[in-house]
Formats: structure tokens, sequence, C-alpha cells
């Protein structure tokens, strides 16, 4: 099969496009041929080696998908081969930059209806981030308050999204070329980060979500009121410690699973979310995509259309 993958670890330009062996399936796992993958910030970050050193090479990157069914284990009942499905891998693996991938049913879901293949893998795993942190974390509340870091960005814009679904008032931080697009998306609120320190525009939040990390992270405290929480995705793998003893610090714990990828299905029949901008680029075009990604100055997502 085609693949994109690496053999040390190093900027975009490490990335190589070439054939590798089709997976082999495991007894239980399900084979999707993949039509589209998505480009995630973390892909960048197992690249180049900042979450640590990988041990075994190569490696394919490549977290979230979207394809058909191709081949099933005996007894699988809940998908056929010719399914059109999305899903996510399991937390530690990967292999979605490639033609085919062989994954647990449990982690799969039937591709929406009227999604192309490249939407519904630009629903994944951003869907996944921003379900289980304003949903399941922050338990966002009709009435309440929230900053939302970075709104441009592919997680960010499904969490505004939501959060206007919910019935929340929603701030959000973007450049000025990004405004007209956030707002579009449902933001009641936007502060341009280049313009304005948001701690300075913004008070009184119930909640805030923050998907830029470093010192924005940390600032983001000074804006909730007391008894408010914010919940942090790009820390690292704990939230920053609170500054304040009247408000949390919360770091989502992402589960894949296929009840939240088909609450994403819901949210999309109901019109309660849209698929992002998205920017495609050929499989053997990974390393442009990486060079953009690694930038962090992006709206909506990056997709690789594979098929």
């Amino acid at each position: 099969m085609k693949a994109i993958y690496f053999e040390t670890h190093g900027g975009p330009d490490v990335l190589r496009y070439g054939e590798l062996p089709d997976p082999a399936p495991g007894q239980s796992e399900i084979l999707v041929d993949i039509h589209a993958a998505s480009v995630n910030s973390a892909d960048g970050k197992v690249r180049s080696g900042t979450n640590g050193a990988l041990t075994k090479f190569p490696h394919i990157l490549g977290r979230d998908f979207s394809g058909v069914v191709s081949a099933t284990p005996y007894g699988e009942t809940d998908f056929k081969v010719g399914d059109a499905v999305f899903g996510v891998c399991d937390v530690g693996r990967e292999g979605a930059y490639a033609e085919k991938i062989a994954i647990e049913p449990t982690l799969l879901e039937r591709k929406p209806d009227g999604l192309r293949h490249v939407e519904a893998a630009a629903l994944a795993a951003t869907g996944l981030t921003a379900l289980i942190s304003i949903e399941d974390t922050l338990q966002l509340r009709h009435g309440e308050k929230i900053l939302i870091q970075g709104g441009a960005g592919g997680v960010a814009s499904f969490a505004i999204q939501l959060s206007k679904y919910i019935g929340a008032h929603v701030v959000t931080t973007a450049s000025a070329a990004n405004h007209e697009y956030v707002r579009d998306l449902g933001a009641d609120e936007v502060v341009d980060y280049n313009e304005l320190d948001f701690e300075d525009a913004v008070s009184n939040c119930d909640a805030v979500f923050d998907t830029v990390g470093d010192d924005v992270a940390r600032r983001s405290f000074r804006v909730l009121k007391a008894g408010g929480r914010a919940a942090f995705i790009a820390s690292g793998g704990t939230a920053p410690a609170t500054p304040r003893a009247d408000i949390r610090s919360l770091r989502p714990s992402v589960e894949r699973d296929r009840p939240h990828l088909a609450r994403i299905v819901e949210l999309v029949a109901a019109g309660a979310i849209r698929v992002p901008e998205i920017s495609e680029f050929a499989l053997r075009d990974a390393a442009a995509a990486h060079a953009i990604s690694d930038s962090r100055h992006l709206r909506g997502k990056l997709v690789l259309n594979i098929s």
C-alpha cells in the first residue's frame, strides 16, 4: 500500500511517500480502505519527537480517517464490506496516513450521510476532543459564558458550535482575518489577540477551553469568576496548576469510542455542527500539510485526500 512514513525524527522533510506492507488485521479487527485522513497538531509532535522518541521504524502517522470497510472478522455484525465509516485510532496507535488500516470496530462509526470522506475525516479526532472537553469535562450549561482560545482551529471551531448549541455565550480569540469565520460559527464576541490582551477584554467567565497552550494557558485563569473551570488540551498530559483555590484546572481525558463518534453524527444530523473549512492535500504532499500545521496559524482542518 502507499503510505506516508518516517524513519527518523525531524521536521516535515523527514516524511517519505512510498510502499509499505498492507496491515494484517488481528482476530477481531476490521480492514478499512482509507479515502481521507486528518492532519492534527499532535502528528507534528510525534514526527519531531517532542512527545518522546519512537523506538520502532518506519512509523506511519495519522489518528483519524474516513473510508470503506474492505474485510471483516468472523462474527462481526455491526459492519459489513462496503460500509462507509469514519473513525479514530486507539490511544498509542497510529497509521491513518496510508491506503489501508486495521482497527477494532469499537473505534468506528458509519460516516454521516451527505458528507464526503474528507469532511468526515475532519470531524473525528477534533470532534471527540471538543465533545469530551465541552460536554464531559467542563459540563458547559445553557446560559454560561465560555472563552474558547484559538477559535479558528479545528477543535476550537467544533467547540464554538457545540457551545452555542448548548446555549452558552461564546467568546473566542482569533486574528482579524478570522473574525468573520468564527462569528459565522456562532461566536458572540471575538478578541483580536494581535491587538488586545484577552484578559483585558474578557472577564467573569464560567469556563475556559484552551487549545493554544504556553503563556495563553497560564493567563486564561485570570478571566474566570469564582467557581469557574478551565480545560486545557495543549499543555501536555496534565493541566496547568491553578493559581486560585476558587477555580478548577482540568485536563480532558479524550477517550476514543463509538458512543462519542455517534454523538458527532447526531450533532451533524441536527444541524448543530458543520464541517470546518478544509484544506486538502494529496497523500504524497503530507510534508507540505505538516509545514502549515507546525506554523500553528491555520483555519479549519488540513486533510489528506488518499483515494
